[in-house]
């Protein structure tokens, strides 16, 4: 077919569409990984492999595992491990901060004085300084005075009745924690731009409220995870405190095991508790995660909640391929 211009008076040649041929659908083909496959199988194997020791091992004990799971001694024992972690992490992040900004300070002194006791408290093991504060009674003696400093004491308390075990351990976990947290807190501190400080002193805002207003709200970014880390750690190293004969959940795991004579049993309800706290301290950090993501993210990542219903919606969801026009539609 063609056609004319009678302006050039020559003849153009266009080739015209022709309605015979139609575009075919498009078939989009997956790149084949034979690796990823192969070693999803072999993970699989493995994970197979562990539930089946898990179900059929008769060693683990599972009716006696149930029989002493919520037994009185250990719950005890799990309520004196949440109260060593509670206790020793408010000791630690509030003297983690505390340091962090004397740390950053332009005074000298304050600056040298915060590096000295972090320096310390993360020069020497938790068990030594668990040891050390367990035996304060050998150092300050058997009364401690309290008073103006080189001068006359108004209070004086017993040593050993004052500092128990349950509270020296829970002074040596805090007081060492607080050492690592003024780490994270001043790399927090130190990830919000100049600029912000620059800006609200500018507006006559004292360095305290600048600190609190505008500072420290945007370092809580930088500061939640790794602090969630430190709580979880903290969970577990409260272990530590039986040494000086604290009776948390592996101190109460250890003494059941030399009652009864099952080992394996005793320590797998151990784990089982570690484990379900592990895990709400997981939870709740990614949600605390997510609330301090708001001023830097645009998105929000979705909670697991939300992702089960998008992928219920994108299963649910009807797909089309394309059909050539003239023709109905249908689903694929």
């Amino acid at each position: 077919m063609t056609e004319k211009n009678p302006a050039a008076g020559t003849d153009d040649v266009f080739a015209a569409p022709s309605t015979s041929t139609v575009p075919a659908a498009i078939r989009a083909v997956p790149v084949r990984r034979p690796g990823r496959w192969i070693s999803a199988a072999i993970l699989l194997v493995f994970v197979l492999m562990f539930f089946h020791m898990l179900v059929f091992n008769k060693n683990f004990g599972w009716d006696l595992v149930r029989q002493w799971l919520f037994w009185h001694t250990i719950v005890q024992a799990v309520v004196v491990t949440l109260e060593l972690t509670v206790y020793a992490m408010v000791i630690g992040i509030v003297g983690g901060v505390l340091l962090a900004v004397m740390r950053l300070s332009s005074n000298p002194v304050s600056s040298s004085a915060a590096w000295a006791y972090t320096w310390f408290f993360r020069g020497t093991p938790v068990l030594v300084q668990l040891l050390f504060w367990n035996n304060i009674a050998a150092l300050v003696g058997q009364q401690v005075g309290f008073g103006i400093p080189f001068g006359p004491q108004f209070l004086h308390l017993n040593t050993n009745s004052t500092i128990t075990a349950f509270t020296a351990a829970v002074l040596a976990l805090g007081l060492n924690e607080a050492a690592y947290m003024s780490e994270i807190v001043r790399a927090g501190l130190l990830s919000v731009d100049e600029g912000q400080t620059e800006a609200a002193a500018s507006l006559g805002m004292r360095r305290a409220k600048i600190m609190r207003r505008i500072v420290l709200p945007q370092a809580m970014r930088v500061i939640i995870p790794p602090t969630g880390n430190e709580t979880i750690s903290m969970l577990k190293t409260s272990s530590l405190a039986s040494v000086i004969g604290v009776v948390e959940l592996t101190d109460a795991s250890e003494s059941a095991i030399h009652l009864y004579f099952k080992a394996i049993p005793f320590y797998v309800v151990a784990s089982l508790w570690y484990l379900f706290f592990t895990t709400v301290l997981s939870i709740g950090q990614y949600y605390i995660e997510r609330h301090y993501a708001r001023g830097s993210s645009r998105n929000l990542p979705p909670t697991p909640f939300q992702k089960l219903m998008r992928m219920n919606l994108s299963f649910r969801r009807r797909t089309y391929t394309y059909v050539p026009a003239g023709t109905q539609k249908g689903p694929s």
